[in-house]
């Protein structure tokens, strides 16, 4: 049975079929329109780097034939052969998309989906209506992705423009676009079919054999004819916010280690800290205030301040601001070192994929990865780049009722559009967890930003013998990423009949395990000196698998 898709829902292929040999098809129609579908073959940065990987009318199979366009059969509007195992390793995207051809807009269209056959059996189907979009003339609908192995995901995002502005965005040019939509051949000779399903041919879809056989060839199947149009020129790559500004990596010195001595100061030291040797003092004749005595030899300064001149900073101690690790001050750079040197342990970190940390306390979102929008709390951006839009997002009357009644009310704000997003607040740690159908319960206060495709909902924890009777906490599930936040590294254990944690240091746990509320002290004994301050506690129980993540310290 086939596996029903929603919008931003994401799954392994080995999850779906073992086979590599697959068969999509895409169904989309509208009273009087016509639709070019195609497939963008894009690279690690979602650019088209080799226009022989767009497929389409003109172009219906790339070099290799991993990807080939066979045209409409077996009841949809366009297929297509996908051969996994085919594919170059420069290719990291299949994304397959639909386009008006002339007037008309994406809300106009009926019901619609793309499907994906494995040996002669549908296995994933993702279904779209009009009523999703509004003024777009061109939809993103799914994507064939690599993440250690092949994936896919339900994208369904509109886009602004036609095929030649998908083109564009994807790093591509158009050689003479004017000219273009005037020799295209529409794939149906007569007109398109109303708001009901295409009917389906008596042919079924293709089997393309059993997954544990060699693909066959490709001359078996019948491309379309060719009709006579321009193809569009080669494409320049065009990065669109997808790259890192700064491309580098994240190398910090090492300290010196723990109580060792450092070393000792360089000769002939300069008259005093800061001063250019071989010149008068300062600008003005003023005289720098004296460097504070140096600490004994091999002992630590103290806190705040500078070490001796010459002398290495201890283990733990930062250098002083504008001096980079490892260097003395008033000492020259080492050749091709300079002001790229003292950034460099700073510099952005570059990766491909849609969350990327750039360090403990600040996480990197690309818009443009994935299709949808991010939900993030409200003043939580630092930086962006690119073409983002930021709206609130308001929880609804019922949810802000029951936000204040549980204290799980999350202040948010939505950000959508074809940029970079930079999250961070107060310094503290994030780790992005994924989440693909599983589940995780998060308390509020503890998360940063969510991919939209997330449900979210509040749990409640029973008990007795504590204020209220209850707690509270937030369960995420479905497909998407959840940015948490903590004090500190935490801890992940895994869940026994014996593990207890106090109910301020608990961060997440999965949503599988059995809380159970644990009063090791009555709370009628807090007024009475010596009692041990841990009064409420939460046990949980669990299959194997399930786990807890707890933080280094107490509200």
């Amino acid at each position: 049975m086939a596996r029903e898709f929603q919008r931003g829902h994401k799954a392994k292929i080995s999850d779906l079929t073992a086979g590599t040999d697959l068969y999509v098809g895409v169904s989309i129609a509208g009273p009087g329109l016509t639709f070019d579908i195609s497939c963008f073959g894009l690279d690690a940065n979602e650019q088209l780097s080799d226009d022989r990987y767009f497929v389409f009318y003109n172009q219906p199979k790339s070099p290799e034939e991993s990807i080939q366009q066979l045209g409409a059969q077996a009841g949809d509007s366009e297929s297509f052969r996908v051969t996994l195992d085919r594919i170059p390793a420069g290719i990291h995207r299949l994304s397959f998309t639909a386009s008006v051809d002339g007037d008309g807009q994406m809300s106009q269209i009926g019901p619609g989906y793309i499907r994906i056959v494995a040996g002669g059996e549908e296995v994933v189907r993702y279904s779209f209506t009009g009523s999703e979009f509004s003024t777009e003339r061109a939809l993103m609908i799914g994507d064939f992705y690599l993440k250690d192995v092949w994936r896919f995901a339900a994208v369904g995002q509109g886009f602004d423009g036609g095929l030649a502005a998908l083109l564009k965005n994807f790093g591509g040019e158009v050689a003479e676009e004017e000219a273009a939509p005037e020799q295209q051949v529409p794939a149906q000779a007569t007109g398109a079919p109303g708001f009901a399903p295409p009917p389906q041919a008596a042919a079924p879809a293709p089997s393309f054999g059993a997954p544990a056989q060699a693909p066959a060839p490709a001359a078996a199947f019948a491309a379309p004819p060719q009709p006579a149009a321009h193809q569009p020129a080669a494409p320049q790559q065009q990065p669109v916010h997808s790259a890192p500004t700064m491309v580098g990596p994240l190398t910090t010195p090492p300290a010196a280690p723990y109580g060792q001595p450092p070393h000792p100061p360089q000769q002939p030291g300069p008259p005093s800290y800061g001063q250019v040797p071989g010149r008068q003092p300062g600008y003005g004749g003023q005289v720098p205030p004296p460097a504070p005595a140096p600490a004994p030899y091999g002992q630590q300064p103290a806190y705040g301040q500078q070490p001796p001149y010459g002398q290495q900073p201890s283990y733990g101690q930062q250098p002083p601001y504008g001096q980079a690790p490892g260097q003395a001050p008033g000492q020259q750079p080492a050749a091709g070192a300079g002001l790229a040197a003292a950034l460099q342990p700073y510099k952005e970190a570059p990766t491909g994929a849609r969350w990327t940390p750039q360090n403990q306390q600040l996480m990197r979102v690309d818009l443009s990865m994935g299709g949808q929008a991010v939900l993030a709390r409200q003043g939580s951006m630092v930086l962006y780049q690119g073409k983002v839009d930021f709206s609130y997002k308001g929880a609804g009357f019922a949810g802000r009722i029951v936000g204040n009644a549980t204290g799980q009310e999350m202040q948010l704000m939505r950000c959508t559009g074809r940029g970079q997003v930079f999250l961070a607040e107060t310094g503290a740690h994030l780790h992005a967890i994924e989440l693909q159908g599983d589940g995780i319960c998060v308390s509020a206060e503890n998360v940063l930003a969510f991919d939209e495709s997330l449900q979210h909902e509040v749990r409640r924890i029973e008990g007795h013998g504590i204020p209220g009777g209850a707690l509270f906490t937030m369960q995420f599930q479905g497909s998407g990423t959840v940015i948490v936040k903590t004090h500190g590294v935490p801890v992940v254990l895994p869940v026994t009949p014996t593990t207890f944690a106090d109910s301020n240091a608990i961060v997440a746990w999965s949503s599988a395990s059995q809380v159970i509320i644990s009063s090791q002290v009555r709370l009628r004994r807090n007024a009475y000196p010596g009692h041990s301050g841990e009064t409420v506690n939460l046990q949980f129980r669990g299959a194997p698998g399930n786990f807890i993540v707890v933080q280094p310290y107490e509200v």
